[in-house]
C-alpha cells in the first residue's frame, strides 16, 4: 500500500517514496527570511580597538554564526576583515574569491602576487589612503614597511554558498592612489552644483566594467564626504553596505530603519556612531542616512555587493 504523506518539516508535506521531496503551502513558505529560518541581517559595528594593537593578523568581522552560513562572513555574500601588519612583517591574504578589495587605512608597504595560470604578476606599492582591487588568483602577500591597517573585503562567502571556485579573472588588478582620490573628492565638493546633491561621493569604477560602473564586477565602492552640519536625506538599496569610517570627529553617525516618517526622516532609527577606523554593517533594504553634528567634514568608505545586484537587476536604489 502507498503510505500517506507525512509532514517532516513543520508545514510541509513529504512525497511518498522520496527521501527529500517536500511541498509547502505557498502562504507558509513564500517569505523564508525570518528568525529561526533564514536569519535577517541586523546592524552591527566594530570599534577601532579591534585593530589598534596586537601581532600581525587577519581580523575577520565575522557574523556567520548569526547568519547561519559558512564563515568567516560579514554578509551572506561578502567577508570584511581588518589586516594588521607590523613594520617589517608580512602576511598572506587568501580567499576563494572573484573580487578582493584592499583599502589602506594607515601604513605603507607593497602587495605581491606571483604570475600564475590565472593572471600576471602583481607588485603594487601602497600608502595610506590607497585602494586596490585584485581579481581571482592566488594568495596576495602584503609586506609592510610601516605599521599598517588594511580593510579587506572579498566575495568569498558568495562562492562558498554556490559551491564554486574562482577560476576566471574578470578584470585586471587596479590601483586607486589616495592623493588622486582626495583631490577628486575636493574638486567635487567645490563644485557649486554639489550643494544640491544627496551625496558628496566618488564611485570607484573600472574600464573593464563599463555597464555596471563599479570597482569590480561584484563589488561597489564609494569614497564619501559628509560636510560639517550635514544631515543626508535617507536612501535605501538591496545591496548590503560594509562601511569603514576613514575620518571623523565625535557627532558623526549613520541612522537606519525600515520605515520613513511623513517628512521623509527615518522612523525610530538605529544610530551607529562613528569613530575613525571603525566599521559597521547597514543591512539591505533599510533606509539610512549619514549625519555630521561635528564642526569638521568626515569621510566614509562603504563597500557593497552592488555590482552583483546591478547584474541581477535587483539593486533597487531609492531616495526619500
Amino acid at each position: 500500500m502507498t503510505q500517506a504523506p507525512q509532514a517532516t518539516i513543520a508545514g510541509s508535506v513529504a512525497c511518498p517514496g522520496s527521501a527529500k521531496a517536500l511541498v509547502f503551502d505557498y502562504r507558509q513558505a513564500a517569505n523564508p527570511i525570518r528568525h529561526g529560518l533564514t536569519e535577517p541581517m541586523r546592524e552591527h559595528g566594530w570599534g577601532p580597538s579591534l585593530h589598534a594593537q596586537g601581532p600581525t593578523a587577519v581580523l575577520p568581522l565575522d557574523l556567520s554564526a548569526e547568519l547561519g552560513c559558512g564563515g568567516p562572513a560579514t554578509s551572506p555574500a561578502l567577508s570584511a576583515n581588518f589586516i594588521r601588519i607590523l613594520a617589517g612583517e608580512a602576511i598572506e591574504a587568501s580567499a576563494n574569491a572573484t573580487s578582493q578589495l584592499f583599502y589602506v587605512w594607515r601604513g605603507a608597504g607593497s602587495c605581491r602576487r606571483p604570475a600564475a595560470v590565472l593572471g600576471a604578476e602583481v607588485n603594487q606599492p601602497w600608502n595610506a589612503g590607497d585602494l586596490f582591487v585584485l581579481p581571482a588568483g592566488g594568495p596576495a602577500r602584503l609586506e609592510a614597511t610601516a605599521e599598517s591597517t588594511i580593510y579587506w573585503v572579498h566575495d568569498g562567502p558568495l562562492l562558498n554558498f554556490l559551491g564554486v571556485a574562482a577560476t576566471d579573472p574578470r578584470f585586471e588588478p587596479t590601483h586607486y592612489p589616495g592623493p588622486w582620490l582626495r583631490q577628486e573628492l575636493e574638486t567635487l565638493a567645490a563644485d557649486p552644483s554639489s550643494a544640491r546633491s544627496n551625496r558628496l561621493s566618488l564611485l570607484l569604477a573600472n574600464r573593464d566594467l563599463p555597464a555596471s560602473r563599479t570597482v569590480t564586477h561584484t563589488l561597489w565602492a564609494m569614497l564619501g564626504l559628509v560636510p560639517a552640519g550635514a544631515v543626508q536625506p535617507p536612501h535605501r538599496h538591496q545591496s548590503v553596505a560594509l562601511d569603514l569610517v576613514i575620518d571623523c570627529d565625535p557627532g558623526c553617525a549613520t541612522l537606519s530603519g525600515s520605515e520613513l516618517n511623513g517628512d521623509g526622516t527615518i522612523r525610530n532609527p538605529v544610530r551607529m556612531d562613528w569613530e575613525p577606523g571603525a566599521a559597521f554593517v547597514t543591512p539591505p533594504g533599510l533606509w539610512h542616512s549619514h549625519v555630521n553634528e561635528s564642526g569638521r567634514s568626515s569621510m566614509l568608505l562603504p563597500i557593497q555587493d552592488a555590482g552583483l545586484h546591478t547584474y541581477l537587476r535587483s539593486l533597487d536604489i531609492r531616495f526619500s
